[in-house]
């Protein structure tokens, strides 16, 4: 049984068959490891899709909310990981159940025009997505070695090129330097928090008592809420797991999304935590110090050396650095999914690659302004927001595309309140940036 799993166990991805065979052992129940070691085939996927989570989009929103109201909102950043969780387990249950990753399933079951706007709309979206992490990663190369944007978005280029092309030799050696540089911006914020000496007690208190200090708070709040789930993550997160661990044993399929969701939980959670340390970071940082006005990433990079020393500078810009490459990447991989799911067409992976980056190296070279740019690409992804929540909710809850794994009752109600809550926020920062004045 296990070596026929095993043979079909082809992933749009690779695959590494060691790995495969050990988490079949672990379905099957012929695993005589330790718990640790049999969850361990499982983690990859989670980690990968939880990096749109921490990237430089979010270093800007957390550093924000923590230079203008201290840990205050440090709870908005737990009840939105929290939302992000629900989503990305169903994501990936989704490609786990069928086969099929999201855009696959809508390429399915919509009719052809439909999945010709979202393809469009995706498309743009996901290219939105990576100008962002671009600009991120660029920022980060200029703040370590004072190398101009340009260069070092085409910097940026050729690493996440190297970095994709890890792909052939299976998903763990990608999965495994993804994870790498999620461990790298963890443990520059946990060096950030040891350095500022944080009060404890209040982030204890403000972890989980909702409050507000005005309408600006509330917009900010609303802002960390509503850009929580990026729309390519979703998209990628099933095609993720669509082919990794492949089995239709019922049985199975039920252990095999237990698994995936101590992913989710552990990948998800760790995402949250680091999020919360920029927040810390900022508000013992800058608002500790009354400098509440610091809202760039370049005037937290360049605030931060008088008040902590070279070090902490340093650091700031290397996890901005890892941010910015492992999120260009995953962005990257995402514009990979969308296009070939969404047209059903093998196109080679270097075309799919260009078609996605080009855009975000042409904005640096025209040399439009970083911040206005990073706005922009965040309207477009709440533009493309509701084309991927809410068909995740429908597929999703449908037993005849779910079988054994559709969701229960409780879990589509309160996904379809989380989706509902995501969007709606989306669309208000989207009313306040084009009409209210917003930036």
């Amino acid at each position: 049984m296990a070596r026929d799993i095993q043979e079909t166990s082809v992933s749009p991805h690779g695959g590494s068959r060691s790995t495969i065979v050990q988490a079949i052992e672990v379905l099957e129940g012929q695993s005589k490891k330790g718990l640790v070691a049999r969850i361990l085939p499982f983690l990859g996927p989670a980690f990968v899709a939880s990096v749109a989570y921490m990237d430089p989009g979010n270093f800007a929103t957390n550093i924000s909310g923590g230079a203008q109201y201290g840990y205050m909102l440090l709870w908005v950043i737990l009840a939105s990981n929290l939302m992000a969780m629900l989503i990305q387990a169903l994501s990936a249950k989704l490609g786990i159940a069928t086969g099929l990753n999201l855009a696959e399933q809508c390429r399915e079951h919509f009719p052809k025009w439909f999945v010709g706007v979202m393809w469009i709309l995706m498309e743009v979206v996901a290219m939105a997505t990576d100008l962002a992490e671009f600009l991120g990663a660029a920022l980060g190369f200029y703040l370590l070695f004072n190398i101009p944007l340009l260069a070092a978005g085409i910097a940026t280029a050729i690493i996440t090129f190297v970095i994709l092309g890890l792909e052939r030799y299976g998903f763990r050696p990608l999965e495994a330097v993804i994870t790498a540089f999620v461990g790298v911006i963890a443990l520059c914020y946990v060096a950030e928090i040891f350095i500022v000496k944080p009060d404890w007690g209040q982030i204890a208190y403000h972890a989980v008592v909702p409050q507000f200090a005005g309408a600006e708070s509330v917009l900010l709040a609303s802002g960390i809420l509503g850009a929580t789930v990026m729309p390519h993550v979703i998209f990628l997160h099933s095609s993720l797991t669509q082919g990794r661990i492949v089995t239709r044993d019922p049985a199975q399929l039920r252990r095999l999304y237990r698994f995936e969701l101590v992913d989710v939980v552990v990948a998800m959670g760790s995402a949250g935590f680091i999020n919360m340390a920029m927040l810390i970071m900022a508000a013992a940082t800058f608002f500790a110090k009354g400098l509440t006005e610091v809202g760039t990433l370049e005037e937290a990079h360049r605030t931060l050396e008088p008040l902590l020393g070279g070090a902490s500078s340093w650091i700031f810009a290397i996890s901005l650095l890892a941010s910015g490459l492992s999120s260009s990447t995953v962005g990257t991989m995402a514009g990979q999914v969308i296009m070939q799911g969404f047209l059903r067409r093998h196109i080679a992976p270097w075309i799919r690659r260009l078609v996605t980056m080009l855009p975000s190296l042409a904005v640096i070279a025209i040399g439009l302004d970083p911040t206005r740019t990073l706005v922009i690409s965040q309207v477009v992804l709440s533009f493309g927001l509701p084309f991927a929540v809410i068909p995740l909710v429908y597929f999703t809850s449908q037993k005849e595309i779910m079988g054994g794994l559709v969701n229960r009752r409780i879990t589509t109600i309160l996904a379809s309140l989380v989706a509902a809550l995501i969007v709606a926020l989306n669309l208000f920062l989207l009313y306040q940036t084009l009409f209210a004045g917003g930036n």
